[in-house]
């Protein structure tokens, strides 16, 4: 129970009758700080932190250190923050809730009551990733995939069954319903959340955190919240606080407004450019500024979204008048949440002071144009002009150098292909996948209005989507197909030959599904280097498709107008898209749609009877769904034949970590990486081919190739995911240079073999591994198989030049350290080639966070080279729960001991 050691409980009266809360402007007088001048994300985070003080797990003191934040400091200290409610998807959800029912299976051996482990925390989980573009471009596409999603995951549904009657405070969003961002920004967030207290209801501000990077979309609704790994998400469903340094926030300041013709998309974009130049890895951005008053709640739920592309934990946009409207037109408490955070001076106006930052960046919205972002990562825009002249210059390039490398006699190669009678040409820089996906974008009305009229205007001029190009409609709420269909343009979106396919993420996460034979073909005969056009929010190399090297994002017309042209060597601010019956040109600019078209339309069919309409049955509205079965045992009953869950590993072994323990003697390398090693390269993703390990695995099981489904589908098998790990076909290994997937040199004996034969074998050998990385490790997804798959290959250390937040956390959480060569060093400059024996230390008893190591590396004739690393264990909770093996370790061993 909150001890309220500042005495700043009150009670606040609202239309909606009395409460108790925690007052902010009370703790200001009381602790001598200045409201004001905090960051407005820092308030709402200074609220709980306030809430849960106790003197024990949060002091007086740390409530202090937040109120007095210090906006230019240097040294910060550490924070325990409890967030208000824990958001899953699937694919990483399935994992959480396996590891679960693994620690209630492993309570249970050692004695305790498994019905104590429940989560503590409301917690939803949104099924959206497990959908597949199977099929497109047919009337009935959207049944087909859903029929096939079901037949694919029917275990695993059945396993999520179960977990929503064994465990409390857990509901689930059903397949086909939207996805997890889009939803939880259209109907969970409530704003202001409550719990009974003292016998009385006290108010808070919303907060979450979830088990995919994209939960930052919330920050547009101006809602703290942000992506952590599974591992700990599962600490947090338990009542573990998320410890982490204050951090610096930086304030991004808008001016002006967007041009016509500029989409939203384009903004978001250019701010991710903008960010990742900046570098703001650990930090907090939060908006400001005059500019912010003309941006929509969509579209800052936009450019929230893409904070891991940018690299900030959060992309927060305070709660001002645009909240309330939303809220308003999404039929949810407005007038508790004004009154509530207005009394808390969290509310946001015009004439409101600008709170101080650590730094400030600028941005006049009257500058942006028209981009895309591509060919491999989301922060490399390009304006629309560049698109084709940086595509054709990049074809003879190698790779090194960001090009394709294709060889001169080849640059001019083409093909012929035959699909149904019709004949399409495809040459270097053909669209073979078009996709409207993710809640990036499809959560916004203006874009997706935008192209519905754009498609509307080509049908009428004729035009068409040439064959060879795989075209999906997959919006992230059944909110958006009634809009579009309320205003007339959703039956052009079909027509031309964007059907709507699946209500879930589909090609926004690699689920693209396979493109038609006769194209993939002719791919890989002629070397074609083809592209691929989403408007998703990434765009790693091997992500999309294993045939479209060159990757897209963009808007979702500028989507609908690259499968019209069916090419990206294409200059479409000055080239036609394709000639009318009378054969005259028609240009992007004949169809793009006017600004006052499009806010016509959304004044016009945007309204609140859709939201209320589509989200009436959201946890029961699919009957499949209801259909399947479910028990209600505490326990869950492992199958030692399923291919799709397993009880993992990870609880059956001694709760201390070997690493902290003994350090690491004549570790080797499994692999040396350069800069921005994504989680896609680390954690098995995608199609599983019958080649590679996990698919020799899978048909070994008695699996056949057709029911391989996805390495995301098959996360609660750790046979298949250890398999999987480092298997990326793009994955660049410096052991082994001009070697591309996922290969090694096994050092001792020289032989070129998989990863995961050369992780076998080393364990055979008792030598334990290492990985060495540059910039930016564990950029990407916040999968928790990207800590869990290294641990099980045998790695007990990283040493990179940075890492990604998320990625950091999950390596700590599963007891892999997380190593970071020292500022201005890294393998190259100290001279490391991989290939020596690399001995490190163990944790001293007094280490301290961020505290270093030193590190020997002896080479093959015998020399030396030492270099010291700091330690990324964080906090003091973080080492006390290394040593222990990993957070869920450390949450095991508390329970045990209570």
């Amino acid at each position: 129970m909150p001890q309220d050691i500042f005495n700043c409980r009150t009670t606040l009266n609202t239309p909606d009758g009395s409460f108790t809360y925690y007052s902010l402007p009370t703790l200001e007088r009381a602790g001598a700080g200045r409201l004001d001048r905090l960051p407005y994300s820092l308030r709402i985070i200074l609220e709980s932190v306030l809430r849960h003080a106790d003197e024990v797990h949060i002091t007086r003191q740390d409530v202090l250190n937040l109120l007095n934040w210090q906006a230019q400091a240097n040294d910060r200290p550490a924070m325990a923050f409890y967030p208000g409610r824990v958001i899953l998807q699937d694919l990483t959800g399935v994992p959480v809730m396996n590891d679960l029912a693994a620690m209630r299976s492993a309570f249970a051996r050692q004695g305790g009551d498994p019905a104590h482990l429940q989560p503590i925390l409301p917690v939803d989980l949104v099924i959206d990733h497990s959908v597949q573009v199977d099929f497109t471009r047919v009337p009935d596409a959207l049944q087909k995939n859903t029929l096939a999603e079901f037949e694919r995951n029917q275990e695993r549904f059945e396993f999520l069954r179960w977990a929503q009657g064994a465990f409390k405070n857990f509901r689930i969003v059903p397949p086909a319903t939207g996805i997890i961002h889009q939803v939880n920004l259209e109907y969970l967030s409530q704003l202001v959340l409550t719990r009974e207290e003292n016998e009385q209801t006290c108010l808070f501000p919303d907060s979450v955190v979830g088990t995919d990077s994209h939960t930052t979309m919330i920050n547009g609704l101006g809602v703290p919240g942000w992506g952590v790994g599974g591992i700990e998400a599962v600490a947090t469903m338990l009542g573990q606080p998320i410890e982490m340094v204050i951090p610096a926030v930086i304030g991004f300041r808008l001016t002006g407004a967007l041009r016509e013709g500029v989409s939203p998309t384009d903004l978001a974009l250019t701010i991710v450019q903008i960010l990742r130049k900046k570098g703001v890895v650990d930090q907090i951005v939060e908006f400001t500024g005059p500019g912010l008053d003309s941006l929509t709640l969509a579209d800052r739920a936009m450019i929230a979204n893409m904070s891991p592309e940018n690299g900030a934990t959060m992309t927060y946009f305070p709660v001002d008048q645009q909240t309330l409207d939303y809220l308003s037109l999404t039929n949810r408490p407005v007038n508790l949440v004004e009154t509530y955070y207005r009394a808390q001076r969290l509310f946001r106006t015009p004439s409101s002071p600008e709170p101080e930052f650590t730094s400030i960046v600028e941005l006049d919205l009257s500058q942006v144009e028209p981009s895309l972002a591509g060919p491999r990562r989301p922060q490399d825009r390009l304006s629309l002009a560049d698109i084709k002249p940086g595509f054709i210059n990049a074809l003879p390039r190698p790779k090194s150098e960001g090009g394709f490398a294709v060889s001169p006699e080849r640059l001019e190669q083409k093909a012929v292909v035959d699909l149904n009678g019709a004949q399409t040409t495809i040459g270097h820089g053909a669209v073979v996948v078009a996709a409207i996906t993710s809640c990036t974008n499809t959560s916004n009305p203006s874009v997706m209005l935008a192209a519905g009229l754009l498609a509307r205007k080509a049908l009428e001029k004729g035009l068409h989507v040439p064959a060879h190009v795989k075209t999906s409609l997959a919006p992230g709420s059944r909110v958006v197909t009634a809009l579009l269909e309320a205003a007339g343009v959703l039956d052009a979106l079909e027509q031309i030959g964007f059907q709507t396919v699946a209500y879930g993420c589909t090609t926004c996460i690699g689920n693209t599904g396979p493109l038609v034979s006769e194209v993939t073909r002719a791919i890989e005969e002629n070397q074609i280097v083809a592209a691929a056009v989403l408007s998703g929010n990434r765009n790693f190399e091997g992500r999309i498709s294993p045939h479209a090297q060159a990757n897209y994002l963009a808007s979702p017309p500028l989507v609908v107008a690259y499968a019209l042209a069916g090419r990206v060597d294409i200059d479409l601010t000055c080239e036609p898209l394709g000639c009318d019956a009378q054969q005259q040109p028609i240009y992007l600019r004949d169809l793009y749609p006017s600004s006052a078209e499009v806010q016509h339309l959304i004044q016009t069919c945007l309204t609140k009877t859709l939201f209320e309409a589509n989200y009436s049955r959201i946890f029961d509205g699919n009957d499949r769904w209801n259909q399947l079965s479910a028990n209600n045992q505490l326990l869950y009953e492992w199958n030692p034949k399923s291919t799709y869950l397993r009880e993992p590993p990870f609880f059956k072994t001694e709760l201390i970590s070997k690493v902290a323990i003994t350090g690491l003697r004549d570790a080797r390398v499994l692999a040396y990486l350069g800069d921005s090693v994504t989680t896609d390269h680390i954690s098995p993703a995608g199609d599983i081919s019958s080649r590679s390990a996990a698919g020799i695995y899978l048909l070994e099981q008695g699996v056949d190739v057709p029911d391989f489904n996805s390495y995301g589908a098959r996360r609660g098998n750790d046979e298949v995911m250890r398999r999987g790990t480092f298997a990326n076909i793009r994955l660049k290994n410096r052991l082994i240079p001009g070697v591309e997937g996922g290969f090694t040199l096994h050092i001792p004996s020289r032989t070129q073999m998989s990863i995961f034969e050369a992780s076998q074998r080393y364990q055979q050998e008792n030598t334990p591994l290492i990985i060495l990385a540059g910039k930016e490790y564990g950029t990407g997804s916040s999968r928790d198989w990207a800590a869990k798959g290294p641990l099980l290959l045998g790695i007990r250390a990283v040493i990179a030049e940075s890492f990604e937040r998320i990625h950091r956390s999950n390596l700590a959480g599963m007891g892999v350290l997380p190593l970071q060569f020292l500022p201005g060093e890294s393998a190259t400059s100290l001279g490391l080639t991989g290939t020596e024996l690399y001995t490190i230390p163990p944790l001293p008893s007094d280490m301290i966070p961020g505290g270093k190591l030193f590190v020997i590396a002896r080479t093959e004739d015998g020399k030396q080279i030492g270099f010291s690393v700091r330690v990324r264990l964080d906090t003091v909770g973080e080492i006390t729960s290394f040593r222990r093996g990993g957070i869920l370790h450390h949450v095991l061993y508390e329970r045990l001991h209570e």
